[in-house]
């Protein structure tokens, strides 16, 4: 299982236009076809927080010409533009290699608890980085809540309740079986919830793309997850004079580190605690490394590998 970040598709020194967003969705898809080619069977899921909020933003900057549209619909938006944007990266990469493989995306949802805390307290952030002034500005003027991510800005939180079931599941274990590369889950997916008469309706709401990887991973049987990010591996005391890069490691370490407070929320945490929700339902190993080191953390040269003792 490959979950990749959604800042790994965003070239912060270029314009995030979608031609700009095409060129690094097909570098980051390179090293993904090493795997393949090596003889590695992949599902992949990806992240959409850049993604989904300029979709937002786009919406509500529209609204008097045309109706906003739900967080649970913007979702489903960037799992049809990034899957499209991936498996044809990865379609291309792979016949410039001769390589035989078939990749689709799968629109996904995932069911959540509409009762969970989450929606009282929103962590999950979305959308560009911002100062703090111009964050100020938009929490009076929007009514958004912002939050400063990982010492690299300010951005807007939205709620994050926890995946409970893949609606879409047993479509992609046949496709699995079958020998096809998916894209699945995407952004984590789409938010959904059953009501009362049991019908499924979308709810607004981000579904961290870690915590659905994971549960995608364990439901399917995955040996290993691998997790990038935007940086090198998990640190102890990180941006902190001596901080401490951890290139192999075990639950309960990082659980104390939990503890200490080293993984804040939106930033760390939410990866942290997938590996060990994997490894913990019979995961055999977690790995979070950067995407262009991909090729060398399976080989145990790069990232954080996570092991259960």
């Amino acid at each position: 299982m490959l979950a990749c970040g959604g800042n790994a598709l965003i070239d912060p020194s270029r314009p995030p236009t979608v031609e700009n967003q095409f060129a690094v969705t097909a570098r980051a898809m390179a090293p993904v076809v090493d795997l393949l080619q090596a003889g590695e069977r992949l599902v992949l899921t990806h992240g959409n927080g850049p993604q989904v909020g300029f979709m937002q933003l786009r919406s509500e900057l529209a609204s008097e010409a045309i109706h906003e549209v739900p967080l649970d619909s913007l979702v489903a938006d960037t799992q049809g533009a990034i899957g499209y944007m991936i498996q044809r990266a990865l379609r291309e990469e792979l016949l410039s290699r001769n390589v035989a493989a078939e990749v689709i995306s799968v629109v996904t949802e995932v069911l959540v608890d509409p009762r969970d805390r989450a929606f009282e307290e929103p962590t999950k952030p979305i959308g560009r980085f911002y100062s703090a002034s111009d964050a100020a500005s938009l929490a009076e003027q929007r009514g958004w809540e912002m939050v400063e991510d990982s010492h690299r800005g300010y951005r807007r939180v939205v709620s994050s309740p926890s995946p409970v079931r893949i609606v879409q599941l047993p479509t992609i274990r046949r496709l699995v079986e079958a020998g096809v590369t998916v894209v699945a889950c995407g952004g984590g997916g789409i938010p959904v919830h059953r009501t009362s008469d049991g019908q499924i309706e979308g709810i607004e709401a981000v579904i961290d793309k870690d915590r659905a990887s994971a549960l995608l991973a364990v439901r399917l049987g995955a040996r290993r997850l691998v997790i990038t990010t935007e940086v090198d591996c998990v640190y102890r005391d990180f941006r902190q004079p001596g901080q401490q890069c951890l290139a192999e490691t075990n639950i309960e370490e990082l659980r104390q580190l939990a503890r200490e407070g080293q993984f804040p929320p939106g930033s760390m945490r939410p990866k942290v605690e997938s590996a060990i929700f994997f490894l913990r339902r019979g995961g055999q190993e977690a790995i979070i490394c950067r995407p262009e080191h991909l090729v060398d953390a399976f080989s145990g040269k790069a990232g954080t590998r996570i092991h259960k003792e």
